[in-house]
């Protein structure tokens, strides 16, 4: 027989985690919208910076660049303004802003039900071909949004907010750039959309 502090014990493994829960449903996205409006508006508010994601990537990146190469981020002019000589790339907000939007993803997921294990593809392509695509296209997304001096996040929503208009053309340059491709990647998306050209 089990005490109620041993089946306490037993929920929080981490088996259970992944365990499945009942899902709740998703937000309203208008709902969402007008959050993260307001949470933008917060950082803004509170920080002077908009919201972002690649700029917190990035400098997690430098920081093992810099213990690995230190004469490399020493001598790159764009690596020395975040890591160079004492500086610790990881002392930023945006750091922090980065961590907190994964921790926070995973807590949501976890509290609605959607934290799983697996890989959603479409029905003509092997999970293989799946994960490939994927860090062919997140390879893509980062050299672009470094190129791009931000992410969709960095550019459309904070950028956007502000009326910048090269975080206008970066949009335009983004949705422009999926339509074009999504035709010749359309094998790979879930479901198959029908294109009427």
């Amino acid at each position: 027989m089990t005490t109620p502090a041993e089946t306490q014990k037993q929920k929080f493994t981490i088996k259970s985690i992944f365990a499945k829960h009942e899902t709740k449903p998703y937000l309203n996205p208008y709902l969402g919208g007008m959050l993260l409006g307001l949470v933008l508006f917060a950082a803004f508010f509170i920080t002077g910076s908009g919201l972002g994601a690649s700029g917190g990537l990035n400098r997690i990146l430098v920081f093992f660049e810099d213990l690995i190469a230190p004469g490399h981020v020493d001598r790159t002019s764009y690596l020395i303004t975040m890591a160079g000589g004492d500086k610790n790339p990881l002392d930023s907000w945006i750091v922090m802003l980065t961590v907190g939007t994964i921790l926070g993803g995973f807590v949501s997921g976890w509290l609605n039900g959607r934290v799983k294990l697996e890989t959603n593809k479409g029905p003509n392509i092997s999970k293989r071909t799946r994960w490939a695509m994927a860090f062919i296209g997140g390879g893509f997304m980062g050299y672009g949004a470094r190129m791009a001096r931000g992410c969709t996040s960095g550019q459309a929503l904070s950028g956007g907010a502000v009326l910048s208009v090269g975080s206008c053309v970066f949009m335009f340059a983004v949705f422009g750039g999926e339509y074009a491709l999504a035709y010749f990647v359309r094998k790979l998306l879930y479901p198959v959309p029908a294109f009427h050209f």
